[in-house]
């Protein structure tokens, strides 16, 4: 039985993996030169730089057990340290009562304290976006110091076009009364729920799990062809009958009996032919999406901060989340005396600064690095741009009617899913994409699993009870 499918990154290359493993013929067609998508590991001059940052944490055992499958021993357990940085100082995140009092100091703290106490006596009602959730969490004060500016800066829309459920779904258990409540001893420690503080990560970055997830595949026959986009799915019925790809600057249709996609929604449901409903074409073009790409710089220096990565809500720079991947594995950086950041930008492809050749993004990086006082410029030795489009669905007014529109239609292919982050328009970490991928197969062979019901539960997938 053939399953053709679309991407390569963890959920592509999931199905593939796991396809072999019960006897199925996996083709996966992908656009990029390399494997892994958002997952993947760049290597620059022997300095590897991840596309963000990717955990191995999860709670899905299964997921575990593919891992484990694929790189064993070639894991690392490193220790979780991310701070927010603000008015040129570092925040633990979540907060620490007595961290925050001696940064903002004591009339700010107070200020915080007593937003907080009135968010709970006064809370909004009928809370519907991201502003109102944070607001009735962590009190508005607090929401207007910490979360307004960085929040605007990576989703570029006001926090009150941003839908609660996402904050929900990122940040349920997270909470200021909790914290506050823990310090001063009214807490228990079994009663506090906290960030995973530790997780595994391969030696050379994600992309060496994906890069020998493909070599697996390969083995066992199946067939990974990068450099191969899939322009058009061409239905028949309630069937996808083929695909069509370009391959060397020509069209080629590829038959199956299977299809699975991981392109993100828009693009599929525009790419399926004959054209689909207009209401599902309309749902589909109001799909957004926000951009982002990395600017990697090489320095001269053998450590900037400990952390593995920060949040920048200081609003006098436009970066928002800086990397430091000699943190996430030693391995990522060839020379022990150097250190790599990626400072990472969200936007969208319209922005002037998408528009930017690779130079000028690279002279922006560097100009950022020394205001924020983690480099002299003399210590930038080195940069590059590393751009990826559509890396975050959008949680706007109205998402949901539209994927409900377009999940209506696409579950009545007989033989097509989607799965991974922008196949189902949620965002999902690695392990939800890896999930759903496996949910896929097995509907493949006969069982009935929904890869839309994966991750829209409350519960913040990486909170832990101490």
């Amino acid at each position: 039985m053939n399953v053709i499918i679309a991407g390569a990154g963890p959920a592509g290359l999931t199905a593939a993996y796991e396809a072999c493993k019960k006897g199925l013929n996996p083709v996966v067609f992908e656009k990029d030169t390399e494997v892994g998508g958002i997952s993947k590991t760049v290597n620059y001059n022997d300095y590897l730089f991840d596309v963000g940052g990717h955990r191995f944490f999860t709670k899905y055992q299964e997921v575990k057990k593919i891992w484990d499958e694929i790189l064993g021993e070639d894991f690392l357990t490193r220790p979780r340290l991310s701070r927010i940085y603000y008015n040129n100082d570092f925040f633990y995140y979540p907060l620490k009562p007595l961290n925050a009092l001696k940064n903002l100091g004591l009339i700010n703290s107070v200020s915080i304290v007593w937003s907080y106490i009135l968010s709970q006596i006064r809370p909004y009602k009928d809370v519907k976006n991201f502003e109102e959730w944070i607001s009735n969490k962590f009190g508005k004060k607090l929401f207007n110091i910490f979360f307004k500016t960085y929040t605007k800066k990576v989703w570029g829309i006001s926090c009150k076009e941003i839908q609660a459920d996402w904050a929900a779904q990122r940040i349920k258990s997270l909470s200021l009364g909790k914290a506050i409540l823990n310090s001063i001893g009214f807490l228990g420690k079994g009663r506090v729920t906290t960030l995973i503080d530790e997780f595994q990560y391969p030696r050379k970055g994600p992309g060496q799990m994906w890069n020998a997830a493909r070599e697996l595949i390969e083995k066992k026959g199946g067939k990974v062809k990068l450099n191969t986009p899939v322009v058009q799915f061409n239905r028949k019925s309630d069937k996808i009958i083929s695909l069509t790809i370009k391959n060397n600057g020509s069209l080629q249709e590829i038959n199956g009996d299977h299809f699975l996609s991981t392109i993100p929604l828009r693009e599929l449901v525009q790419g399926i032919k004959p054209d689909a409903p207009v209401e599902v074409l309309d749902a589909a073009q109001n799909l957004k999406y926000r951009d982002f790409f990395t600017v990697g710089l090489i320095i001269d220096k053998p450590s900037i901060f400990p952390d593995n990565w920060i949040y920048i809500h200081s609003p006098e720079v436009k970066v928002g989340r800086i990397q430091n991947f000699k943190n996430w594995s030693p391995e990522m950086v060839p020379d022990p005396k150097m250190t790599t950041l990626g400072l990472e930008y969200f936007c969208f492809d319209t922005d002037d600064i998408w528009k930017k050749n690779n130079e000028e993004l690279i002279e922006m990086a560097k100009e950022e690095a020394v205001k924020l006082k983690f480099a002299s410029r003399d210590q930038i030795i080195d940069g590059l741009v590393i751009r990826s489009p559509k890396t975050y669905p959008i949680y706007d007014e109205g998402y949901l009617e539209r994927v409900g529109i377009i999940q209506n239609y696409l579950v009545g292919f007989k033989n097509f899913q989607t799965m991974g982050r922008n196949g189902l328009h949620r965002y999902n970490n690695q392990d939800h994409s890896m999930l759903s991928a496996m949910y896929a197969i097995r509907n493949i062979l006969g069982e009935d699993y929904s890869v839309w019901d994966i991750n829209i539960d409350d519960e913040y997938h990486e909170t832990i009870e101490k």
